[in-house]
């Protein structure tokens, strides 16, 4: 197989090609409530550690879905916010309107950290006040241009810091985060062909994982660190497989002569694998056991749809081409219930899930340039998490 050949293969699993259908399918406008909560008590000294953290934390907090600043609210922040010394401290009191006490707590971190330790008072501060998760503390991999090629960085929640974890001058493609977050796999043309690495996020150790005849795409973890998820062409065509990571072990899940399939990803028991195939004619969701079997076509609105995650809350989350545009849609795998997330003022492609399960992190395109957006399932405006460069493909940690 020539080098041509491989590199067409591999770009016709990552990519869908642009046909313009519409599709009748349900758009979620409105947001659910949220809880007031009222930060103007907080004193901040005017140093550049103090007012990154109080900037940050009014960003997570209106992010969060649960909760929303206004002056007076429900929910009353109290303390103060100082630096000396390098360090960056955080007192930190946050009552309800009859001074019940939901926090009282001091944080305090080097200066250099002070977006962390404004998470993590966000973090405590929604779930201690609302009993609901944040996807605070997570971080997001995805892909940044440098030097023309596709490398692999890692930022926090909010694409504050954003550290380069490869520079390897060719193309990275779909990082996933392992579910121990100790581990992000992806593929890349190091070696010239199309093979799936692992990193070791702390120490930067990478290892081919596969390498195969041929391409090899997916490299989606299985929930027990056991398995991966991979599509080959080792046999030719693109099919799915199984594979043991310890042994190497490979279980061949589908056999569709006559078609494409591509982007793997796990149900949250590891019982069950989405992916997209177009076996159909066109690119289509389809599930099957993680033993194989026949699959179960999923998706039938919309021209394609591709890029599945499933979410820990059991939904599935995709793009969908609706009227010449990608746009963001979620699907109950049980019911076939599917509606819109995103508006139709630009595409919106690839999907992450959160690990609050409200949340997800999706590239958005306007006019070929793309940034990191955060969306809430549960409704609102899509909010940029990136505003300069070039950034695609995120992925949360679990």
């Amino acid at each position: 197989m020539t080098t041509l050949t491989r590199h067409a293969l591999a770009a016709l699993l990552i990519c869908a090609s642009a046909l313009t259908a519409q599709a009748q399918v349900h758009i979620i406008k409105g947001a659910s409530a949220a809880v007031g909560v009222d930060i103007s008590k907080i004193t901040t000294a005017n140093t550049p550690a103090a007012r990154m953290v109080r900037n940050t934390l009014e960003k997570d907090l209106s992010r969060s879905g649960w909760m929303t600043v206004q002056t007076p609210g429900q929910v009353q922040v109290q303390g103060r916010i100082s630096e000396t010394g390098g360090e960056v401290l955080f007192e930190c009191r946050v009552v309800n309107a009859v001074d019940q006490e939901y926090l009282n707590a001091t944080y305090r971190q080097p200066a250099a950290h002070a977006v962390h330790l404004a998470h993590q008072v966000a973090n405590d501060i929604v779930v201690k006040s609302t009993g609901k998760p944040t996807f605070f503390l997570a971080r997001l991999a995805m892909l940044g241009v440098s030097q023309g090629a596709k490398e692999l960085y890692v930022a926090d929640s909010s694409a504050q810091i954003i550290q380069q974890i490869t520079r390897d001058r060719t193309n990275a493609v779909k990082p996933r985060w392992s579910p121990d977050n100790r581990f992000i796999s992806y593929a890349s043309f190091i070696s010239r062909w199309c093979d799936i690495y692992t990193i070791e996020f702390a120490t930067g150790k990478r290892q081919r994982v596969a390498a195969f005849p041929g391409s090899n795409t997916g490299g989606a973890i299985s929930p027990d660190g056991r398995s991966m998820a991979l599509v080959l062409t080792k046999d030719g065509n693109p099919d799915l497989y199984v594979m043991d990571i310890a042994s190497k072990r490979l279980t061949r899940l589908t056999h569709t002569p006559r078609a494409t399939e591509g982007s793997p990803t796990w149900s949250p028991d590891g019982s069950q694998i989405v992916y997209v195939s177009d076996t159909a004619g066109s690119p289509q969701l389809y599930i099957i056991s993680r033993s194989g079997g026949a699959p179960k076509r999923l998706t039938y609105e919309g021209s394609q749809n591709v890029e599945p995650d499933w979410g820990a809350n059991g939904l599935i989350a995709y793009q969908s081409l609706v009227g010449g545009k990608f746009r963001i849609a979620i699907i109950d795998p049980n019911s076939g219930q599917s509606r819109i997330i995103t508006p139709p003022d630009a595409a919106y492609e690839s999907p992450s899930w959160a690990p609050d399960g409200r949340h997800l992190a999706c590239a958005r395109a306007v006019n070929y340039s793309y940034s990191i957006y955060l969306l809430d399932s549960e409704g609102g405006a899509p909010v940029a998490l990136t505003t300069s460069g070039e950034w695609s493909a995120p992925s949360w940690s679990h």
